[in-house]
């Protein structure tokens, strides 16, 4: 599964894996992805048989890995398995399966072999004692867990890439003493086996807030049954004693606690502890995360007592070591069963299994299969939540717009106004209101055959594009020709209208100190264009009467000729520099204005350009177009008419604003583009700019954005750069990353434009001419 689309691949492994052999037999299947230049290969091992496959998820190639010579490839693929149960069983240490090697022991075994599946080769190391568990807390040393005795080992070796076939290892053993006041261990029989344990070590400030001092040293993060968690200072790289600090449980965790729902699962678990800790390190957030099933949780001590508490297929308890906190969050209970339902009595304690996603992200998959992805950790919350803020508006006071799809299901007639609700409610379908959702013939939005869109605030249903595509060319033509009557009556309005200061002062207020820096950046811009003049000391050209003398005395850099000359830093302008502005008034900046204000933040960036070149005419010569499924080519601002007070210039907004809710639906975003970059560059300036604020809203119309950056890119003396101030969803993040580096922006804060053209001008300061 690709976290980044909506698609994910599907390898079905019945037949490698049966639900059943002689009604005895559930295998244990665990994998572990591989990294570059193996990327997309995913190792899966079969922890009875001992089975291991190379799954290549581009191709759905599998193949078998053999890891020993005593192991034979089997004729038949039900001869991998045996009828009875193995007292143990087989494991894989997959924490640096992203380096393309793994390590595999058997449990009660004394061998470990190392896999190097980039390589294809094996080598085994051979133990003196019998193995319990194995932690690779580093590529060059391994935390091994004496069977029967707990006993904690290092082993050291060579860090793999170095490794020798013939290589010795080191073996030394770790002695762990009661700790004080209650702490830690306190007989030698409490000993316990690790749950998890980090391969890497907690940075130094995250280190220093979890000790609570400033501290710098290696380190580790276990979670075992009797404590949230522990972090040993000087481990594994220091063999000296280590100091432990550790955050003990009130009571152990249960050893053989009753799966969550023993009707699906019919008997209960067998004796044992579950083969899936479901215990996870998170290292950027200093977290540990596992999932327990309702019996380990204090249910009464989170929940109120007039509160039953929901049914859930388990809970995430997250022990932050920044906030000293423990959180729990209940995992919804699976509303499907899958015919693997009764394997998880034998894998987990809890109806879910849990793994890291990143550094800072989890997965959950629950007995129905539903996946779902986790962030726990403040730092990655605050930027979702940013992030999210910024997809559908900041905390203004406005409310919320909801888009919900629906079918009208109904045919339209003829277009119209509708009528006007003096209460404002919120009417959907039909074909009676102006300012309704999801209906037909009038004005609104969501729906069919209205002339023109009319947001009244309310909750959006959205009918199909497919219903709208289908409305008959007749109506389309009727409701275009109200649209354009419609639009010519409020650009009338608009012209006759008095002066509203407390309409403009809404955007220029907004824009005040932006419009103040803009101009001291404007003030320090400096002179680009090459002037023609006479080049000295040149090889060839015209005799230079200063350098005869120098002629005589055998110099021969005594010519001049005419040529460009690059200006010197901080010489005056000869020319102004030339900037087309170029806007998106298309419908989806009216439609989706309620959902993250697209629209008025689209005014109010182009309140700030006219408000901050007025009076730098002898530097900037500026006009603003528009573009919608209407035109490429909407005047607004013409460079010999610009707005010269405040009465002008809120007329202009109010003409973009009316313009995106009366014009036809389309998109000519490219070739706005290409007629302002061609008509630009013939002029004579100082220099060129082509500015495209835009929606992002490419898609919908099948604009591939390789073509937006051949655009772009259409002519060198023109600097061209786009900037998108709305996205549905990550629409604008996807498609920055596909245009040139240096040529795209996202200010979802018109805060951020000044900072963004000042990176533009100065961007083409450095750049070579």
């Amino acid at each position: 599964m690709n976290v980044s689309s909506k698609n994910g691949s599907f390898v079905d492994f019945y037949d490698l894996f049966p639900r059943t052999v002689g009604n005895v037999w559930q295998p244990f299947v665990t994998v572990a992805p591989l990294g570059n230049p193996l990327k997309g290969q995913v190792l899966v091992h079969e922890e009875q048989s001992n089975v291991v496959l190379l799954l290549d998820t581009n191709n759905g190639a599998l193949r078998q890995l053999l890891l020993s010579p005593d192991d034979q490839e089997s004729p038949k693929r039900t001869s991998w398995w045996i009828s009875k149960e193995e007292t143990s069983s087989y494991k894989m240490c997959r924490e640096f399966s992203h380096k393309n090697w793994l390590v595999f022991y058997k449990e009660e075994g004394n061998r470990l072999i190392v896999l190097d599946v980039l390589e294809g080769q094996t080598h085994t190391i051979s133990l003196p004692i019998n193995l319990k568990s194995v932690f690779l807390v580093a590529e060059d040393r391994w935390l091994l867990v004496e069977n029967g005795t707990n006993k904690k080992f290092l082993l050291t070796k060579r860090a793999h890439m170095e490794a020798e076939d013939s290589e010795v290892c080191q073996l030394y053993a770790l002695n762990e003493e009661p700790a004080d006041m209650g702490f830690g261990l306190t007989t030698a029989s409490e000993l316990s086996v690790p749950h998890a344990v980090s391969s890497d070590q907690l940075s130094s400030e995250n280190l220093s807030a979890a000790v609570g001092q400033k501290i710098s040293s290696p380190n580790r993060i276990f979670s075992d049954e009797y404590n949230y968690a522990t972090i040993v200072i000087g481990f594994p790289d220091l063999l000296s004693p280590s100091e432990v600090y550790s955050w003990k449980r009130n009571s152990s965790l249960s050893r053989n606690a009753s799966p969550s729902d023993s009707f699906y699962y019919g008997a209960r678990r067998k004796r044992g502890a579950a083969k899936q800790t479901n215990c996870v390190t998170l290292l950027a957030s200093n977290q540990i995360v596992r999932i327990l099933p309702p019996g380990d949780v204090p249910l009464k001590d989170i929940y109120p007592k007039d509160v039953t508490p929901p049914q859930a297929a388990g809970y995430l308890e997250v022990t932050d070591l920044n906030s000293k906190k423990i959180k729990y969050i209940a995992i919804p209970s699976s509303g499907s069963l899958s015919p693997y339902t009764s394997w998880l009595s034998k894998i987990s304690d809890a109806d879910a299994l849990l793994a890291p996603l990143g550094k800072v992200g989890l997965v959950s998959v629950d007995m129905g299969g539903g996946v779902r992805l986790w962030e726990t950790g403040l730092d990655s919350l605050q930027r979702s939540l940013q992030d999210w803020r910024n997809m559908i508006g900041q905390e203004d006071g406005r409310p919320v717009q909801i888009t919900i799809q629906r079918d009208s299901g109904l045919d339209v007639s003829s277009p119209k106004h509708g009528k006007v609700d003096p209460k404002n409610m919120p009417h959907v379908g039909g074909n009676t209101w102006a300012g309704g959702t999801g209906g037909r013939d009038t004005a609104g939005l969501g729906g069919k055959g209205g002339p023109y869109r009319l947001d009244a605030g309310h909750k959006v249903y959205q009918i199909s594009q497919a219903e709208k595509d289908a409305v008959p060319e007749e109506v389309k033509r009727a409701a275009r020709e109200m649209g354009e009557k419609a639009f010519k009556q409020r650009l009338k309005e608009i012209q006759m209208s008095e002066y509203d200061a407390s309409t403009y002062e809404r955007f220029s207020g907004a824009v005040r100190r932006q419009v103040q820096s803009l101009r001291i950046i404007l003030d320090n811009l400096q002179a680009k264009g090459k002037e023609r003049q006479w080049l000295r000391h040149q090889a060839v050209g015209e005799l230079d009467d200063a350098k005869i003398i120098d002629g005589l005395t055998g110099e021969k850099a005594i010519y001049k000729r005419r040529g460009e000359h690059e200006p010197q830093p901080g010489s005056p302008q000869q020319k102004p520099k030339r900037l087309r502005l170029v806007v998106d008034v298309s419908g989806s900046m009216y439609r989706f204005n309620g959902v993250d204000g697209r629209l008025e933040r689209s005014m109010e960036a182009v309140c700030m350009v006219m408000e901050a070149f007025e009076n730098y005419e002898h530097k900037f010569k500026y006009d603003i177009v528009g573009h919608s499924g209407d035109g490429f080519n909407i005047a607004l601002v013409g460079s010999d008419k610009v707005p010269k007070n405040n009465k002008q210039r809120l007329e202009i907004l109010k003409v973009m604003h009316a313009h995106a809710q009366f014009c036809m639906s389309g998109d000519h975003t490219l070739e706005g583009t290409e007629h302002a970059i061609r008509e630009i560059a013939k002029e004579e300036a100082d220099e060129y700019f082509v500015i495209v604020l835009s929606d992002a809203n490419l898609e919908r119309y099948g604009i591939k954005p390789s073509r937006f950056a051949e655009v772009l890119t259409t002519n060198s003396q023109v600097n061209a750069f786009a900037i998108f101030i709305g996205s549905l969803g990550d629409q604008a993040d996807r498609l920055q990353r596909t245009l040139p580096a240096g040529r795209s922006f996202i200010a979802m804060d018109t805060k951020e434009i000044p900072q963004i053209l000042q990176q533009i001008f100065t961007s083409t300061m450095l750049s070579s001419a």
